[in-house]
């Protein structure tokens, strides 16, 4: 859980203090990608409330699922078809269902917590 913490501070701390930009034409395989790492964190959190997470399933399943996403919004891109929806749609899917998840998790502790 610290190793976690200090990565997002890590993060944070890279994310606003180094100046970095990118070429506005990458701009939807970032997009894309964000919501594919976004979405891996939210089935981790998930994970970790079923007492179930694996740390290899949730790195090789954060790579997989950038590199599809990314792939796909490529070949879509090359194709002229907006192919990226697709990854939209599976994502933000999953993050309703993820949050629900955590959601019904968090509830179900304070319950077991109220009741001792």
């Amino acid at each position: 859980m610290i190793i976690a913490l200090i990565g997002i501070i890590i993060g944070v701390f890279i994310g606003f203090y180094i100046p970095y930009s990118f070429n506005t034409l990458y701009s939807i395989y970032l997009a894309v990608g964000i919501l594919a790492a976004i979405d891996s964190i939210l089935g981790a959190v998930s994970a970790i409330i079923k007492e179930r997470f694996d740390s290899v399933v949730f790195v090789t399943g954060f790579l997989m699922n950038f590199a599809l996403a990314t792939i796909l919004s490529y070949i879509g891109d090359r194709l002229g078809v907006p192919l990226y929806y697709a990854a939209i749609f599976v994502f933000g899917t999953r993050f309703f269902k993820n949050t629900a998840i955590i959601r019904r998790g968090i509830i179900e502790k304070i319950r077991k917590k109220i009741r001792k």
